[in-house]
C-alpha cells in the first residue's frame, strides 16, 4: 500500500516496485479519474453531491493491474489517457469527496485487490487512504513525502501534456 499527498512519487514507486517484483499494480486514483470523466459525459453537474451519488454506481469501471501498461475502461471504452485531462483534474476532487463515491470504489478497489492475491499473486496498490482504509491490512506499508518544491515539480511535469490544466488533489 503506497499511500502519500499528491505530486509526492506514489504513481511511479508503486509501478516502479510491482514491475521490480513482478506484481500486479493498481492506480485507485484512475478510477476516481474514470468516474468523475463519465459523469462529465454524462452531464452530471460533479459539484451536485446529490446527483453524482444517484448516479454513481451506473457505469462499469474497469481497471488493468500490468504495471508496464496500466489502463482503464469505462463501459468499455478506453480512457486512460481522457481521464488525464485538465477537465477532469479540475473536477475529480468533487467527485470524489461523495460519500457513496468512495464507498463504491473502495470496494471495487477492496474486490480487485483480494481477486489478485486470491489468484496468487501481489499487488502493490497506491493511492490516498490506501493503508488506513482501502487495504488496512496490507503487509507492507508505504507513506511518501516529498518537499513541496519536488511535488510541485513533479505536478507540472503531470501537466505538461496539457498546458491549461492545473493540479487537482485525489
Amino acid at each position: 500500500a503506497v499511500d502519500g499527498p499528491s505530486g509526492s512519487g506514489k504513481s511511479t514507486a508503486a509501478r516502479g516496485v510491482a514491475a521490480n517484483l513482478g506484481l500486479r499494480y493498481l492506480d485507485t486514483g484512475a478510477m476516481y479519474r474514470a468516474l468523475t470523466w463519465w459523469m462529465m459525459q454524462q452531464g452530471i453537474p460533479v459539484n451536485d453531491a446529490q446527483q453524482v451519488a444517484a448516479q454513481a454506481g451506473r457505469p462499469a469501471i474497469e481497471v488493468g493491474t500490468d504495471p508496464g501498461q496500466p489502463w482503464v475502461t469505462v463501459d468499455d471504452t478506453d480512457v486512460t489517457g481522457l481521464i488525464r485531462t485538465r477537465e477532469v483534474s479540475n473536477a475529480v476532487s468533487a467527485v470524489a469527496s461523495v460519500p457513496a463515491v468512495r464507498a463504491r470504489l473502495v470496494a471495487l478497489q477492496q474486490a480487485i485487490i483480494a481477486q489478485t492475491c486470491a489468484g496468487g499473486s501481489g499487488i502493490v496498490a497506491e493511492g490516498r487512504d490506501i493503508g488506513t482504509v482501502v487495504a488496512p491490512d496490507a503487509p507492507v506499508k508505504v507513506f511518501l513525502i516529498a518537499s513541496e518544491t519536488a511535488r510541485a515539480e513533479r505536478r507540472s511535469a503531470d501537466l505538461a501534456t496539457d498546458p491549461g490544466a492545473t493540479p487537482a488533489v485525489t
